[in-house]
């Protein structure tokens, strides 16, 4: 970790004294002696990352992480780097930390879970409701056969029920396997097969814009294919008619009501918690695990250091349980005691201004939203923008910014009074790498420093150092939240992430860091470009090109060129389809400048992944003719077909 000087010369955000005296972040600085600021911070790290064995006892002391029997080493590399063991000794349960211990204290009646249907609906569960919840679902999971280290996947929306689910497996020492709520039939099925699930959590159905989405039958068509799962649980969410197979599925609601209370499970910390399961555009689905110790103490390190989430803060975030986000969601503000807002649908359905409303409803704080989600608000125009006095932060992530919506969020909406926390990592490291802490300064769209405990770096292509250049975001130590390992493949995951460089951790995006310790994300490593002889990220292009008023979303691909090696091809939804826009090429060569200029068309939709993200790879694949791999994380609603082939 470089040092890096305390101006930011074109800090966009700049924290009030309010903010810096709340931060939990600054009261741990205090408390383990450094300087509450960002020079404190850097000198934390250093000795964090120099001396693990003292900061993770530290930060789980300080964040009130409880352990059941106290752990003897922090950390354990004897198995080599890539297998670190977290919190040797340990014994823990997620669902002690998010449930249980809060509903038998002084937050038993406090509002924890709360849900919100696009169709109006609106539920809430107390802490105390929740434990109860998960005591009753959890003993007739043992009742249906579920043991200790079998697998249970959910395949349902974010209701009340998923909560309740995802820690009832946690209590019963089973493993979670998460799953997105749009997944056709086969993707399911994979990962049903590749877990070896012995049951299924689903509902009747789901909705999205206001259509009813049947999903028991896709999940009667997955364990058809599965002999594994013996079991499948059915929510009435929607209320609908839908075939059940006697013998294997039952209602949620007609489990028995009382059944014998059976005891939480006494995990060892590194003991699974969940597999969290990525789709790559070949080869099967990597199922990325997570354990008990890791996982909390990440989680709680994110939301409480990285976004400063207290008690009394009310968290809300548009997810799915198949996205990180999801776990992260039922794990990091609940163990910290704050309330969670799970939403179902969109941020702009039934009404441009539902996202706010939703704020405003529950008193929340901490909103998560992703730059397309930001995007397709600020497109909703003066509709969409609502007071909201509640809201204390934004939390981004999923994808790069594009300056104008940054700017629109910030400045428009925000008035400059709430920070973007800009948050980037991954499913495979529990959460997050780089964060824009709202107690420091920071500038637009960028990050202010890694999350506590975390080396990293940027490497050029020979694995030296590199400042002021864009280069391979890197890691060069290990935290809890990494991944242990892939499910029943630890040569994959060597293979993936540990093999380019001895004993350094590549994650596969493109980052640069200024000489004030302002970091940049410009885009996945193998969407990189090459143009004039410099490598270049696609969200610097697509950021010029949306400079265009007209441009609503857009996404640039590397393709080649017989001529240049390498040449960019924007895709562009335009606000207005029918507005002219016969000088959208040369719009585009004047924003971006002749050697990046990249040659436009547009196109109805872009293809997005179920949480929002540009699936620039597919999109590739498609103009150009070839195989586009691994479709089970493709939005419906935003068809790989709209995208045209290229003819010369």
């Amino acid at each position: 970790m470089t040092d890096r000087t305390q101006v930011v010369a074109d800090a966009a955000w700049q924290p009030g004294e309010a903010v810096k005296e709340r931060s939990r972040l600054l009261a741990a600085l205090r408390a383990w002696g450094f300087s509450d600021d960002r020079a404190g911070f850097q000198a934390l790290n250093r000795k964090a990352i120099a001396d693990p064995e003292w900061f993770w006892r530290a930060v789980t002391a300080d964040l009130g992480v409880e352990f059941s029997t106290a752990f003897e080493t922090a950390r354990d590399e004897s198995d080599g780097k890539p297998f670190p063991r977290w919190f040797t000794g340990g014994r823990i349960n997620v669902a002690d930390l998010c449930a249980r211990r809060h509903a038998q204290g002084d937050l038993s009646d406090k509002t924890a879970v709360i849900y919100e249907g696009d169709g109006g609906q609106r539920r809430t569960l107390t802490f105390a409701e929740l434990d109860n919840e998960v005591e009753r679902f959890a003993a007739n999971l043992t009742g249906l056969g579920v043991r200790r280290g079998d697998r249970v996947a959910l395949f349902m929306p974010v209701v009340p029920e998923a909560a309740v689910a995802f820690l009832a497996i946690a209590k019963l020492g089973a493993v979670a396997v998460p799953t997105f709520s749009g997944y056709a039939a086969d993707a399911l099925a994979t990962r049903l097969q590749d877990s070896e699930a012995v049951a299924l959590i689903t509902a009747d159905g789901t909705t999205r814009r206001g259509k009813t989405i049947d999903m028991k039958s896709t999940a009667d068509a997955a364990v058809d294919a599965s002999p594994s799962v013996r079991s499948v649980v059915v929510i009435r969410h929607l209320g609908t008619d839908v075939g059940m197979q006697d013998g294997r599925d039952v209602y949620y609601d007609e489990l028995p009501s009382d059944p014998a209370p059976v005891p939480t499970a006494s995990m060892d910390a590194n003991d699974p918690l969940c597999i969290v399961y990525t789709s790559g555009t070949t080869g099967r689905p990597k199922g990325i695990v997570h354990s008990h110790g890791g996982f909390a103490v990440k989680t709680a390190v994110d939301f409480a250091y990285g976004f400063d989430v207290h008690a009394d803060d009310v968290v809300c975030w548009i997810t799915d349980l198949g996205w990180l986000v999801g776990p992260m969601l039922m794990t990091g503000p609940l163990q910290l005691g704050a309330t969670i807002v799970m939403i179902e649908g969109l941020p702009i359905h039934p009404t441009p201004s539902r996202m706010w409303d939703i704020v405003n409803r529950n008193g929340v704080t901490v909103q998560g939203i992703a730059p397309t989600a930001a995007r397709a608000l600020r497109a909703a125009g003066v509709d969409a923008i609502v007071d909201v006095p509640t809201l204390r932060s934004f939390v981004s992530t999923g994808e790069a910014w594009d300056d104008p919506t940054w700017w629109w969020l910030f400045d428009e909406f925000g008035g400059r009074r709430r920070p973007i926390i800009n948050y980037s990592g991954g499913t495979e490291v529990g959460g997050g790498i780089l964060v824009g802490y709202p107690c420091f300064p920071a500038a637009a769209a960028a990050f202010s420093g890694p999350l506590p405990g975390v080396d990293v770096t940027v490497l050029d292509d020979n694995g030296d150092d590199v400042a002021g250049e864009i280069g391979e975001l890197a890691v060069r130590n290990t935290f809890p939240g990494m991944t242990h390992s892939f499910w029943n493949d630890r040569d994959r995951y060597v293979a993936t992430y540990w093999q380019r460089f001895d004993d350094v951790w590549v994650h596969g995006d493109l980052v640069s860091v200024d000489a004030e310790g302002m970091w940049r994300i410009h885009g996945r490593s193998d969407d990189t470009l090459k143009l004039s002889g410099r490598r270049v990220g696609p969200a610097e292009i697509e950021a010029a090109v949306l400079r265009d008023p007209r441009v609503a979303e857009v996404a640039v691909i590397g393709v080649p060129d017989e001529m240049r090696g390498q040449r960019a091809v924007a895709f562009v939804v335009l606000r207005d389809a029918a507005e002219s826009h016969d000088d959208l090429q040369e719009t585009a060569l004047a924003n971006a400048g002749k050697s990046f200029a990249p040659t436009v068309i547009a196109v109805a939709t872009l293809p997005k992944t179920k949480n929002g993200k540009l699936m620039r790879r597919m999109i590739r694949s498609r103009y150009l003719g070839e195989p586009a791999g691994d479709l089970s994380s493709l939005d419906p609603a935003t068809p790989l077909d709209d995208i045209p082939t290229r003819t010369n």
